[in-house]
């Protein structure tokens, strides 16, 4: 079995693997050392582990997952199963590198866009020749309704309400309707932008605000959830091939 960490912004998943299928996903706000002896010594199997972390956290965890498993902590220089393109490889988020290798895996041959609503707002491509190229960053629901109140003297801190009309009658509708459709307007504007360069492009939507907008979205899509964590699967599972 195989142990996916994945270390974010809002809080730190773990995933359990059987080959490629997905047991079961843990959310933690805090991890350590401790939670994760007792995770490997309740789940006998565990042979291989992967590490993928955005935020700072105790190196006690790495050191003691090198120790006990075949291990791999995420960076630009760990072997990936794509061609990286990006230019500024040091800095390209280790949530949009996974993500774009499951995109790639998902749909082999083709060109996909990969857009994860979480944390961030990203735009992630992969062309038909499973290179990675680069995409766009910005701001999320929740982060957008932060900034809204953090640098205002007035308005109020909101969050996800439906349906967002495109009208808003008073000050919370007004907001609504400018964070929920400008991030619908947002998403369908950047796909039609790659459609028209790239015809039968496929487009994945991911990401821990996916249910808020997938319903709303009027362009094809394929929903996959956790797609970063099963991307990092497949990561583990490439570089434990290779060591074979």
């Amino acid at each position: 079995m195989q142990l996916i960490l994945d270390f974010g912004n809002t809080n730190k998943k773990l995933a359990l693997f059987d080959h490629t299928v997905m047991l079961f996903v843990q959310h933690h706000q805090e991890m350590s050392k401790e939670i994760l002896e007792k995770f490997i010594g309740d789940h006998p199997g565990i042979t291989s582990c992967i590490l993928s972390s955005v935020v700072l956290h105790d190196h006690k965890i790495q050191e003691y997952l090198g120790k006990v498993l075949q291990f791999i902590n995420l960076d630009e220089h760990t072997p990936i199963p794509i061609v990286n393109r990006y230019v500024s490889k040091g800095s390209l988020g280790k949530d949009r590198l996974a993500a774009a290798v499951a995109g790639a895996a998902n749909f082999p041959g083709e060109n996909v866009l990969v857009v994860c609503a979480g944390t961030a707002l990203t735009c992630d491509f992969i062309n038909h020749k499973g290179e990675y190229l680069g995409g766009s960053i910005s701001p999320g629901m929740q982060m957008r309704f932060n900034a809204l109140h953090t640098f205002t003297d007035k308005l109020p801190l909101l969050t996800y309400e439906e349906p967002a009309a495109l009208i808003g009658f008073d000050t919370r509708m007004s907001i609504l309707s400018g964070v929920i459709n400008g991030i619908i307007a947002e998403i369908e504007g950047i796909a039609h932008g790659y459609q028209a360069e790239y015809p039968g492009l496929k487009i994945i939507l991911s990401g821990g605000d996916l249910n808020y907008f997938v319903k709303w979205l009027k362009i094809s899509i394929f929903a996959l959830p956790n797609i970063v964590i099963h991307g990092l699967q497949q990561i583990l599972t490439f570089n434990v091939n290779k060591a074979i």
